[in-house]
């Protein structure tokens, strides 16, 4: 397997386009017989249990398992009769565009094989459900801005897919998941992260987790986290005429008074004085 950065590599090299995307519920007696695969296509099992044979080579299908086919692929599905499968899917084509030394270079998918390919197990699985939950309900739709939102979120599945493997990678080097989840922060510090999430981003434990972040950045995770939120909120009040609920919301917080209390508790002042204090005032 090709290693997170060598992935990330190769994807930012194709240019997708979707020809399908569903969701389906298997009954009990569900089964397809071998056949040769055609197109590419993504399965990311849900529930239930069954079994995936792939080039005579079986493959337990259950949450949590993500399949890659591709064209020529011998391939027999089948559920559990007690426990159907329930899965969502994507099929797609390909062709490799990138540019290089000023010259463009396009190959075709023939020419370039498809860098994920067989099964892989997942560990965001929430986040890869809602992505293809996204691409499924914008399927159903038609138009320009319709089918511009399904790359940006085809883009993001594989995103997930390359820190979801990174993660795996890291699990055991624990400074190295730390800086991870440093950078997660730094990426998503509007979300609502908790504790717990950031901890098994890292794959470590809540009490491991905590302790090594302030082993090696000097706060805890919570305490940098909220420091990032009102680092920016300083920049917004500074900068921005925006109101204190939307400033408040844009770096992680629904509730203005919630923010207010924080904010003033980490920098001595609240934010309005701040913003008067520091907001530029142009001459007259």
């Amino acid at each position: 397997m090709l290693t997170p950065g060598e992935l990330a590599a190769r994807l930012n090299k194709l240019v997708i386009s979707i020809l399908l995307v569903g969701h389906q519920k298997c009954d009990e007696t569900w089964y397809q017989k071998p056949r040769t695969i055609r197109y590419h296509s993504l399965w990311l099992i849900i529930k239930g249990k069954g079994t995936f044979t792939i080039n005579d080579t079986h493959y337990p299908a259950e949450p949590g398992k993500l399949f890659c086919f591709a064209p020529g692929m011998k391939v027999e599905r089948r559920s559990d009769p007690d426990n159907p499968l329930e899965y969502y899917f994507l099929r797609f084509h390909y062709t490799e565009c990138f540019e290089e030394k000023e010259q463009w270079v396009y190959r075709s998918s023939a020419e370039s094989k498809f860098p994920l390919e067989g099964m892989y197990t997942v560990t965001n699985t929430p986040q890869l459900i809602y992505l293809f939950e996204q691409l499924n309900g914008l399927w159903k739709r038609r138009g320009h801005m319709t089918a511009m939102r399904r790359k940006v979120l085809l883009l993001e599945l594989f995103m997930t897919l390359v820190q979801d493997f990174r993660a795996q990678k890291i699990a055991g080097d624990t400074t190295a998941a730390i800086e991870l989840t440093q950078d997660y922060m730094i990426g998503h510090y509007q979300e609502p992260l908790t504790l717990e999430g950031l901890a098994q981003l890292a794959g470590l434990s809540v009490s491991h987790y905590s302790r090594l972040f302030k082993k090696y950045i000097g706060y805890s995770p919570i305490d940098y986290l909220t420091h990032l939120r009102v680092d920016r909120a300083k920049e917004l009040l500074v900068l921005s005429d925006y109101k204190l609920k939307s400033i408040a919301s844009s770096v992680g917080y629904s509730d203005e008074f919630y923010f207010s209390r924080i904010f003033k508790k980490v920098t001595g002042v609240s934010p309005r004085e701040y913003a008067k204090k520091h907001r530029f005032m142009p001459a007259r």
